[in-house]
C-alpha cells in the first residue's frame, strides 16, 4: 500500500466501523487538514466558511465518493461538508429489506451504531413488515440501495434539488449518463443569479451520439456544460479500474481526474488517500468516452463466461476480439491512442472481472434477466453499456465516416469492422439475436484476426476528431480570433483533408461536410503568427485530380 499514517494521539474508531485518524497523510506528507486547507484557499474560502461538496446521485459509485469524502475530512466541521442528493420516495421492498436486516445483523459495528443512534427498530419493523423504508431514509444511515452489502458512514442526504445545489462549491455528478443532461437543465435554473461557477467532477461513464448535422460523441461533461452554461475548464472527469465497494473497503487503488490544469491538479491532491491514489491528466473527453466505451465489450464478455461455464479458453478469445475492436476505435477518435492503452485496458479488465456490466451479460445468458426488463436493475442501478451499445454503434454506422476496407478494398463504416459490437447491438438493441448469438462473433471462420484489425488501424489514417468534436472546442477557446476561418470554410465547396504531416498536432473541423485541418499547436517558426492567423496544409479531394493549398495563410 502506498503512503502511511503518522499519528501524535491515538485513533479512535469512526462511525462506519473504520478507523479514522485526523493526522492521516497521502505519499505526499500531507495530512488531512493540510490538504482541506489548501483546497479552501485554492476556493477563496475564508474562516468560518465552509467548503460545500454535494453529491448528486446516490448510486453506488456517487455514494462511496460521498462517504470517502465524509470519512477523510468530516471531523473538521467548521470547515467542511459533504451532502448527497438524490430523489424522494423510493420504497424498498420487503426482500430487499429482509437482507438489509441480515446485514446489519452479521455487522457488530453497523449494529452497535445503529442502536447508538436510536435507529435500529425500524430495520425490525421493516423486516417484520410493519414499516416501509426509503432509499433516501436508509441512505441517511449508510445503506446504499444499489450496494447493500457495503454498508457506509452515515450521510447527510438531502431530496430538495434548489438545497443541495445551489451554494455547492463542488458539484459531484454521480449520476448515470443517461440521466445527467436532464438533472443538470433543472440544476441550472438555480444557478442563474449565481455569481461564479462551481468546480464541477463527474463520475458517469457513457456517452450519446449526436448525429443531426455530423455525427460525433456527446460525452456526460459536455452534456453538463451545455446544460448549465459552466465553462469545460472548471468540469472534470474522474474515472478507473475501480470497483465501488472495494474501495470503500480500503483495497487498493487509483484513478485519474482529467480536465483543465485551472483545477485537476489541486482536486487529484484533496482527493488522494493512503489507499486511494489520484493522478492528474488533461485529456478530459478522450478518457470519457474510453470509460463508456470499455462498458459495452464488458457485457458481451459476461454473457461468454456464462455460456462457455466460465471457460477460460473462450474468455481469452473474447478479450482477444474485443480488445482489437477497442484499439481499433481508440484509432478513430484519437491521434495518439497508445496513450490510453494502459488506463483502458486496466478498466476493462476490472470491469470484465466484477462489474456490473459483466454481471448483466451474464444474467441475460443463463436466462435470469431479459433485455425487455430494460436498462435499470434492482440492486445493482443503471448497466449504463447499454445505452453505450446504442450510441458507438449508431455513431459508428454512418456513412460520412466510412474507412476503406483493407481486404475488399471499398469504403464501409467502422461498425462493419466491428463484429462484436454490432451483434451486440443486434442482441440488445434491436433484439434481433439471442445472447447465445454472441459466440458466432467468435466462432466465424471469416472473421478478422484480432491481430490484423490491430495493424490496420495502425497503418491506415482512420483518426477522424470531429467525432469528439475536438473542432468546435477550439473554435469555442478561439471564436473572436478565427471568425475568417469560418467566412473561408462556408465557401468551400469540397472536402479538404489535413496533409502536412510534419506538424505536431492537427486539428480536424468539419463544417456542413467540408473538411479543414487547422494548427492550434505549431512549429516554433510560426510562433507569434497563429491563433490570429490559421495556417491550412490541405490537399483538395477533387475527383480524377488534386489540387494542393499550401500554407494558405487567412488573415
Amino acid at each position: 500500500m502506498v503512503g502511511n499514517v503518522e499519528s501524535n494521539q491515538s485513533p479512535s474508531p469512526h462511525s462506519n466501523g473504520s478507523i479514522q485518524n485526523s493526522n492521516s497523510t497521502t505519499s505526499t506528507g500531507a495530512t488531512a487538514e493540510e490538504r482541506l486547507d489548501e483546497l479552501r484557499l485554492r476556493l477563496g474560502k475564508s474562516n468560518g466558511d465552509l467548503l460545500k461538496i454535494v453529491g448528486i446521485g446516490a448510486g453506488a459509485w456517487g455514494s462511496v465518493f460521498a462517504a470517502l469524502l465524509q470519512d477523510a475530512y468530516g471531523q473538521f466541521r467548521d470547515k467542511f461538508q459533504v451532502r448527497i442528493w438524490r430523489r424522494p420516495g423510493r420504497m424498498v421492498d420487503r426482500s430487499t429489506a429482509e437482507h438489509l436486516f441480515e446485514v446489519i445483523n452479521s455487522r457488530e459495528d453497523v449494529l452497535r451504531r445503529l442502536i447508538r443512534r436510536c435507529a435500529y427498530l425500524k430495520y425490525v419493523e421493516a423486516r417484520l413488515g410493519d414499516r416501509v423504508l426509503y432509499a433516501d431514509e436508509i441512505l441517511r444511515d449508510g445503506f446504499c440501495l444499489n450496494m447493500i452489502d457495503t454498508p457506509l458512514c452515515p450521510l447527510k442526504v438531502v431530496t430538495n434539488l434548489q438545497e443541495a445545489v445551489w451554494d455547492a462549491d463542488i458539484v459531484v455528478n454521480g449520476l448515470p449518463s443517461t440521466e445527467t443532461r436532464e438533472v443538470f437543465e433543472d440544476i441550472s435554473r438555480y444557478w442563474k443569479e449565481r455569481i461564479g461557477f462551481p468546480v464541477i467532477i463527474s463520475l458517469a461513464k457513457g456517452i450519446e451520439a449526436d448525429l443531426d448535422v455530423e455525427p460525433r460523441i456527446v460525452t456526460p461533461t459536455q452534456m453538463i456544460s451545455s446544460a448549465t452554461g459552466v465553462p469545460i475548464e472548471n468540469i472534470l472527469y474522474l474515472g478507473g479500474p475501480n470497483i465501488a465497494s472495494e474501495i470503500y473497503n480500503k483495497e487498493y487503488a487509483n484513478a485519474r481526474i482529467c480536465g483543465s490544469i485551472k483545477w485537476r491538479k489541486s482536486i487529484a491532491k484533496f482527493l488522494r488517500q493512503p489507499h486511494f491514489i489520484v493522478w492528474d491528466n488533461s485529456d478530459l473527453v478522450t478518457h470519457e468516452v474510453m470509460g463508456g466505451l470499455k462498458n459495452v465489450y464488458a457485457i458481451g464478455a459476461g454473457m461468454v463466461a456464462a455460456l462457455t461455464n466460465e471457460s477460460a479458453t473462450s474468455k481469452s478469445v473474447y478479450f482477444a476480439h474485443c480488445t482489437s475492436e477497442m484499439i481499433f476505435i481508440t484509432h478513430l477518435l484519437t491521434e495518439q491512442p497508445e496513450k490510453l492503452a494502459g488506463p483502458l485496458l486496466a478498466d476493462t479488465y476490472v470491469t470484465l472481472l466484477k462489474g456490473r456490466n459483466a454481471w448483466y451479460g451474464q444474467m441475460l445468458a443463463k436466462g435470469e434477466l431479459s433485455p425487455d426488463v430494460g436498462d435499470s436493475i434492482k440492486g445493482k442501478g443503471m448497466i449504463q453499456g447499454v445505452s453505450a451499445i446504442g450510441a458507438f454503434y449508431e455513431l459508428l454506422s454512418q456513412p460520412s465516416l466510412s474507412v476503406l476496407h483493407p481486404e475488399e478494398n471499398k469504403p464501409v463504416a467502422p461498425a462493419e469492422l466491428c463484429p462484436i459490437l454490432k451483434r451486440l447491438y443486434k442482441i440488445l438493441i434491436k433484439r434481433e439475436l439471442y445472447p447465445k448469438d454472441i459466440l458466432q462473433a467468435l466462432r466465424d471462420e471469416t472473421v478478422t484476426d484480432p491481430r490484423e484489425r490491430i495493424e490496420m488501424a495502425q497503418s491506415h489514417a482512420f483518426y477522424r476528431p470531429s467525432l469528439l468534436d475536438i473542432y468546435q472546442r477550439f473554435m469555442s477557446r478561439n471564436n473572436k480570433r478565427c471568425k475568417h476561418v469560418l467566412i473561408f470554410i462556408r465557401h468551400l465547396t469540397r472536402q479538404i483533408i489535413s496533409y502536412e504531416k510534419d506538424l505536431p498536432t492537427r486539428i480536424w473541423c468539419k463544417c456542413g461536410g467540408f473538411g479543414v485541418g487547422t494548427v492550434p499547436h505549431y512549429p516554433t517558426h510560426l510562433s507569434g503568427v497563429l491563433p490570429t492567423r490559421i495556417y491550412l496544409i490541405a490537399r483538395k479531394q477533387l475527383g480524377q485530380g488534386d489540387s494542393v493549398l499550401n500554407n494558405t495563410e487567412l488573415g
